[in-house]
C-alpha cells in the first residue's frame, strides 16, 4: 500500500505539472495559503484532504495511488521474515511461484485444487508480505524485479534443497529443449565473477522471454524451470577418499617426465 508521504510527494508533482500554485489550490479548497503550504511540507494530511486535492486536479484517487505504487523500487530479494512466511504454507508457496510466473487467478484455479476463496486469500497474504500489490478484480502487480532471486541461504532455498532438488534432477532431461550440463574444471579465481555475470545474464534473458511470451496463447507456451549454479565443489564421495595429509607433488625434472 502507498504511504501518505508517498501520496503527497506524488501530489506535489501533479500540482507542478498542472502549474497550479499553492495560492490557487488554497483558494479552491477554501483554506489559507499558509495552511496548504504547511500540510504539503509536513508530508502528512488526512486522506479526505488528499482526495479533495485530487478533485481540484481532476485526478482519480485510485489513479494517484496506482502511480505511486508503480514508481516504487522493485525488490531484488525478500527478507528472511518474508521468505519464512512464504514457506510456512505449501499452498502459499504454490501461489507465490504462480505469481512469479505471472499466472492469472483463473489459470491457478484451472490448474490446481484450490477453491476461489482459498486462492484469493493467498493473494491477500502475498500482498501483505510485499510480493504483490493486489488490485481490483483480483489482478495484481508484481513488486519483484526481473533480477529477483531467493536468498541463497534463506528459507525458500533451504526448502527447495530439502524437498525439491532430487525431484528436479530425477528427470531424464531428454525432452524437446531440455538438457543438463555438468562441466568440471579449474580456472583462475579472477575469472569466476565473469562466469557468474554471464549466468546472471542468461537468467535475465529467460525472465525477459517469459514476460514477452505472456502475449502468446497458453497452448503455445511451456512451463520450464531454469537452474543455473556455479560453486567450488567436490562430490562428497570423492572428498571422503582424500588423504588427510596429501604428500607434496614431486617436482618434474627439466625436460623429463616423472
Amino acid at each position: 500500500m502507498s504511504t501518505t508521504a508517498d501520496l503527497i510527494t506524488a501530489l506535489k508533482q501533479e500540482l507542478k505539472a498542472a502549474r497550479l500554485t499553492y495560492a490557487e489550490l488554497a483558494q479552491q479548497l477554501g483554506l489559507a495559503e499558509s495552511s496548504v503550504k504547511r500540510m504539503l511540507a509536513r508530508g502528512d494530511m488526512p486522506l479526505s484532504r488528499i482526495d479533495a486535492i485530487c478533485r481540484v486536479l481532476r485526478l482519480d484517487f485510485a489513479d494517484l495511488a496506482r502511480r505511486v505504487a508503480d514508481s516504487q523500487p522493485l525488490l531484488q530479494e525478500l527478507t528472511q521474515e518474508q521468505e519464512r512466511a512464504v514457506v510456512a504454507d505449501k499452498k502459499l508457496l504454490l501461489m507465490a511461484i504462480s505469481v512469479l510466473s505471472q499466472w492469472t487467478l483463473a489459470q491457478v484455479l484451472a490448474s490446481y485444487r484450490l477453491s476461489e476463496a482459498e486462492a484469493i486469500g493467498y493473494l491477500v497474504q502475498l500482498d501483505r508480505i510485499g510480493i504483490i500489490e493486489l488490485r481490483p478484480g483480483n489482478r495484481y502487480r508484481l513488486k519483484l524485479a526481473k533480477t529477483f532471486r531467493w536468498r541463497p541461504n534463506g528459507p525458500v532455498m533451504e526448502y527447495f534443497r530439502e524437498h525439491a532438488l532430487l525431484d528436479y534432477f530425477g528427470g531424464a532431461f531428454d525432452g524437446p529443449g531440455e538438457g543438463v550440463l555438468l562441466v568440471h574444471g579449474s580456472v583462475a579465481r579472477s575469472q569466476l565473477p565473469a562466469f557468474m555475470e554471464r549466468l546472471q545474464r542468461v537468467a535475465q534473458d529467460f525472465a525477459q522471454q517469459h514476460l514477452t511470451d505472456q502475449r502468446l496463447p497458453e497452448a503455445e507456451r511451456e512451463g520450464c524451470t531454469l537452474l543455473l549454479a556455479l560453486r567450488g565443489w567436490e562430490f562428497s564421495a570423492f572428498a571422503a577418499m582424500r588423504r588427510l595429509n596429501p604428500a607434496p607433488a614431486r617436482p618434474t625434472p627439466a625436460g623429463g617426465k616423472t
